[in-house]
Parts: C-alpha cells; sequence; structure tokens
C-alpha cells in the first residue's frame, strides 16, 4: 500500500516572494503569514515578499520561512492531502510539528521566532559551516574527531554531501585534511554561525525555557525528529528533543531511509526550493517526489 511523506526544508532556501502566490490566492494560507506576523511581532508580509536585508539574517529567516512553509501546507491540506509521516530538516522540523498535530501554528511561530534570536545570540561573530562533498561519511567523521578546536558533523544531507559546523580556525583546518583525503569539493556556506554544534547549547536551554509554555497535542500523524532520526511515540520527547535539535547533528539521509524502509513511496516536499528533493534524488531514485512551493504546483497532487 503507498504511503506519503511530508517534507519541510530548513533554513538557506528563502528568497524574497516566497509563498506570495499563496498569499493573494488562497485565503487559509493568508490567514497563516498574518497569525506569524501577530506571533512574532514582525511584519512577516514584508519581510517574505518585499526586497530586504533581513531575510538572509538568522532571527529573520526562521520566522519567514516557517511562515511560507505552513502557508503552503494549508493548500495542500484543503486538497484533502494527508501524509501518513512527516519530517524537516532544522528549521523545517517545526513544518512537520503542525502538520503532525503536535504544535499549534499559532505555538510554532512564537517559539521559532525565540529560536531564530537566540541561534543568532549565541555565536554573533564566530563559527563557520562547510559543505563536504564526493567523500565517505566515515573519513568525514574522522577527520573531525582528530581535528583540534571544535568541529562536528551539522548534517547528514545525502550520500555525497556532508555538513560540518564549529570553530572557524577548526573548520579551516577540517576542510583542508578533507580536500586532502580525496573530497571533491568543500564549500564554505553562507551562515551566521555554526548551527547544530555544541556551541550552540546555550540556545537550546533557552529555547527550552520558551518551550515549557507550549502545549504539545497528541502525535496525530507520526513525525520522525531530527535527532534520533526515529519516531517520536511520546508526547513528553518533543521538547527535549527540539532543544537537543539546535546544537546536534541533523539526520536527514537516515530520517528519509526509515521512511522508505517502513514503505514510503511519494514525498511531498512543502516549502521553497528544492533543496529536499534534490537529497531525495541521491538518496533513492525510485521513490516519488513532488515539490509544493507555487500555486500552480498544486495540480500535481
Amino acid at each position: 500500500m503507498s504511503k506519503i511523506a511530508f517534507m519541510f526544508p530548513g533554513q538557506g532556501a528563502q528568497y524574497v516572494g516566497m509563498g506570495k502566490d499563496f498569499y493573494e490566492q488562497i485565503p487559509a494560507s493568508k490567514e497563516m503569514f498574518f497569525l506569524a506576523g501577530k506571533a512574532s511581532g514582525l511584519d512577516v508580509e514584508a519581510l517574505c515578499f518585499e526586497e530586504n536585508e533581513k531575510i538572509h539574517i538568522t532571527e529573520y529567516t526562521q520566522i519567514a520561512m516557517l511562515a511560507a512553509e505552513v502557508a503552503m501546507l494549508k493548500a495542500v491540506e484543503e486538497k484533502g492531502i494527508r501524509p501518513d509521516v512527516t519530517a524537516g530538516l532544522s528549521l523545517g522540523e517545526y513544518g512537520a510539528l503542525v502538520a503532525s498535530g503536535v504544535m499549534k501554528a499559532e505555538d510554532v511561530f512564537k517559539i521559532v521566532r525565540k529560536r531564530g534570536i537566540y541561534m543568532q545570540e549565541a555565536v554573533p561573530n564566530g563559527g563557520a559551516m562547510v559543505a563536504v562533498l564526493g567523500l565517505d561519511t566515515q573519513v568525514i567523521e574522522k577527520i573531525c574527531e582528530e581535528t583540534a578546536g571544535m568541529v562536528t558533523i551539522a548534517n547528514y544531507n545525502c550520500p555525497g554531501q556532508i555538513v560540518i559546523t564549529g570553530e572557524e580556525g577548526a573548520i579551516q583546518e577540517a576542510s583542508s585534511k578533507l580536500s586532502e583525503a580525496g573530497a571533491k569539493r568543500c564549500v564554505p556556506l553562507k551562515v551566521s554561525g555554526p548551527f547544530h554544534s555544541p556551541l550552540l547549547v546555550g540556545a537550546g536551554e533557552k529555547l527550552a525555557k520558551e518551550l515549557e509554555q507550549v502545549e504539545i497535542g497528541e502525535i496525530r500523524i507520526p513525525y520522525i525528529a531530527n535527532v534520533t532520526a526515529d519516531y517520536v511515540t511520546r508526547q513528553e520527547d518533543v521538547k527535549p528533543l527540539l532543544e537537543k535539535q539546535v546544537s546536534s547533528s541533523v539526520k536527514w539521509q537516515q530520517t528519509i531511509e526509515r521512511m522508505i524502509a517502513d514503505g514510503v513511496d511519494t514525498f511531498i516536499e512543502i516549502g521553497p526550493g528544492k533543496t529536499l528533493s534534490g537529497f531525495m534524488r541521491k538518496i533513492n531514485r525510485d521513490v516519488k517526489v513532488l515539490n509544493i512551493e507555487k500555486v500552480e504546483d498544486l495540480g500535481k497532487l
């Protein structure tokens, strides 16, 4: 029997104009942008639709991305499409929480606004991230362990693409070693901090205090956490995993492989860009992948 997964992209896929057609054409989607603005205290419509530099600054990027994703999700749900399982990469995990029924959209918007601020504040002028292309995962892990200073794996994206994160000097040293070990390329990422590294433990702790105010609902649709690449089955595990996610590796490839092993054969990426769809082609080409980014894409459903 066919199974469907919803998946939500993370920070980096944002662009000015994302979700504007949903805002203009679908009332349920427009409501989500309004709700995001009310919850965050920001002009989210201006952030998403008008030319500005803030959209690429973490504390603003996260709420803007999530507003667009949830707006698109509501349009998909109006089509009567429901997933059997859901997951999101980093920030995208919050889109999955809304899709699963675990958290209300308004609460998610409030939390993500704080998450962006805390992550931005954690290491305002330090740290770096680099995408390592074309090198075996075990080799990358070994070099990270052997490099002096803080350097670790941020994202297990797909075969041939691992992202490392940490202190800038350690990242530079590790990049040189990885190139010598045979990496095709080591590409510095345009980010404002060493996300998903132990350097952000403090940001996670601050986030945990905000999460104390949020009600966790019944897990109506199964979702898989970044930290474990496994299903979250107990409501009491949701908040600790979200705290840990800020400073832990995102096991995206393992998440997708778990879903495929459980019979998922159709993946619907909901959100700006086609990043996750690109990863899917490298993880498994035998499954169907759809991308919902524009209103016209709803016809694919």
